[in-house]
């Protein structure tokens, strides 16, 4: 008879048979044990996942990018696509079916809320680039309450003609309003990522 070939839901190794009681020749567990096993691996991770997701805000509010909303959307199209995978994974093992291909994916994306947020970091710390000077006005304000409370202020653009929404601080946010002639001071960043470095009445 030939064997089939399947692997261990918790370190992923191939075992020569799918029988409920074959123990994997590396783990030393049982497929049941092993499910158990990898769950618990998971809500760990996915704990990290989280931890990170939160320290990913730290550097978005010390050194904003410009690019603020584009890269949220990003992260958060991160997040909801990690937890959908983490679900899928669970339920996959709890029918005894193969696990391995998309717990490696949720695996791959469980360090990049802490690599995007490292990169901010050091693009903005490291930045000794000399802050550039634009000027501007206010168009509208944007104030999103809640754990991890957000301001913008809308500001006519000094690229392209469109929109600027700067990330500012609630002193700023209560500073300045609708039609303000402001100053938008900008730095270039260590990698690339232009960030907000303060707004400043004219």
């Amino acid at each position: 008879m030939t064997s089939v070939l399947r692997r261990c839901a918790n370190c992923g190794a191939e075992r020569a048979s799918a029988g409920p009681d074959e123990v994997c020749e590396y783990c030393h567990l049982a497929p049941a044990e092993a499910n158990r096993a990898m769950r618990r691996g998971l809500v760990n991770r996915f704990g990290i996942f989280l931890l990170g997701t939160i320290a990913f805000f730290v550097p978005c509010f010390l050194y904003p990018p410009l690019e603020l909303d584009g890269i949220l959307i990003f992260i958060g199209v991160i997040f909801f696509a990690t937890i959908f995978l983490a679900v899928w994974v669970e339920r996959r093992a709890l029918r005894r079916q193969e696990v391995e291909l998309v717990k490696r994916i949720f695996h791959g994306l469980v360090p990049l809320p802490w690599l995007l947020g490292t990169l901010l970091f050091v693009n903005g710390a490291l930045d000794r680039s000399p802050p550039q000077n634009f000027q501007a006005t206010v168009v509208s304000r944007f104030a999103m309450p809640g754990l991890l409370p957000m301001h913008q202020l809308i500001v006519t653009s000094w690229r392209d003609g469109g929109l600027e929404r700067l990330a500012v601080t609630r002193q700023d946010f209560d500073l300045f309003h609708n039609g303000d002639a402001v100053e938008v001071r900008v730095q270039s960043g260590l990698v690339g990522i232009p960030w907000l470095f303060g707004v400043y009445s004219k």
